[in-house]
Order: structure tokens, then C-alpha cells, then sequence
């Protein structure tokens, strides 16, 4: 039974460090990286398709992404695409690929980049606590059914409070990476 409560909040965790990796990667800082046009919907042949799904994007240079599509005459639809996302970018199509040369960002911007990135730390940290809430209260479940002993109600309580501590330190080593990449200039 304590074995079941730790391993559903370890699988729950990870998934939601996952979840903060993805959101925070999509926070864009002052260099080139292809995941920013991972959410950008091409209308790939009257499909709306990810536009990594339609070409290789690349970056060859700190500030400029290089997309090449396997499909030639997709180069309209790819550009269509990154001006709805409205992702800041101004992409210019040379017939065979799409060059994004990444603005420098401003003081205020980095700034502005480096709060939205708090945010979603501190939503992902909420999301750790709140699993950890829900795993003690299964196991103070557990001992008030006499499932479980008091021993290893404690044991419980602490190995959980141990792994929410693990969890919360790894999202604050993630948001001071990102902190970094995102004031670097």
C-alpha cells in the first residue's frame, strides 16, 4: 500500500517536471532554438500539421533559424503558419528555405521572459505540493483504516516530503538555467 501511494506520486511528479520542462522551453530567450516553432500549425495539404512534423529546423547561427521543407511547394503555408503563430518573428523566404533571424531582446523583455518563467515554476511547484497534500491524506486514509501502522504512516509522511523536497529543488535548478539563457545576451 506505501509502496503504491510513493510510486503514483513519483510517476505524478514527473510528469508534471515534464510538463514545466515543455511549457518553459517554449519561453523564447535572445538565441535561436528550434522548439519555439514546435507549437506552429502548418496547413500542411488542408491538415492543420506541426511544422516540425513538415520540415527540418534548424540553427545554424545563434540568432537564425533555418527551416528547409520536404516539401517545396509547402514553403507558403510553412511562413502562413509562423506569421499566425504571432511568435514576434519575421520569416523571409528565399523560394527554398525560411530564414527567422531571432530580434535581440530588450532589458524589458528579458525581464517580462524572466517573470512569465517564475510563473510557471511556481504553478509547477504548486502542482508538486498539491500531489504531496493528496498522497498524505491518502495515507492518514490508510492508517485511520488500519491499513497501516502509525510506524509506517510517519515513514510514509517523511519519504514523501523528502521526494516533494527532491522535486521542488529540481524545478528551481530548471528556472535558474532558463533564468541564465534568457538574461544572457
Amino acid at each position: 500500500m506505501l509502496a503504491d501511494v510513493k510510486n503514483g506520486f513519483n510517476e505524478k511528479a514527473k510528469k508534471s517536471i515534464d510538463s514545466f520542462v515543455e511549457q518553459v522551453k517554449k519561453i523564447r530567450t535572445g538565441r535561436a532554438t528550434p522548439s519555439v516553432l514546435d507549437n506552429v500549425m502548418v496547413d500542411y495539404y488542408g491538415t492543420p500539421t506541426p511544422l516540425p512534423q513538415t520540415a527540418n529546423v534548424t540553427c545554424p547561427e545563434a540568432r537564425l533559424i533555418l527551416i528547409q521543407p520536404w516539401d517545396a511547394s509547402t514553403l507558403k503555408a510553412i511562413e502562413k503558419g509562423i506569421q499566425k503563430a504571432e511568435l514576434g518573428f519575421n520569416p523571409s523566404n528565399d523560394g527554398h528555405v525560411i530564414r527567422i533571424v531571432i530580434p535581440p531582446l530588450t532589458e524589458e523583455t528579458r525581464k517580462e521572459l524572466v517573470k512569465q518563467a517564475k510563473s510557471v515554476a511556481e504553478q509547477a511547484r504548486v502542482s508538486i505540493r498539491n500531489l504531496r497534500r493528496d498522497c498524505n491524506e491518502q495515507l492518514k486514509k490508510l492508517k485511520k483504516d488500519n491499513t497501516v501502522t502509525e510506524d509506517e504512516e510517519k515513514q510514509g509522511l517523511d519519504e514523501i516530503q523528502k521526494m516533494t523536497d527532491k522535486f521542488i529543488k529540481d524545478i528551481d535548478e530548471i528556472l535558474a538555467k532558463r533564468e541564465k539563457d534568457i538574461l544572457e545576451i
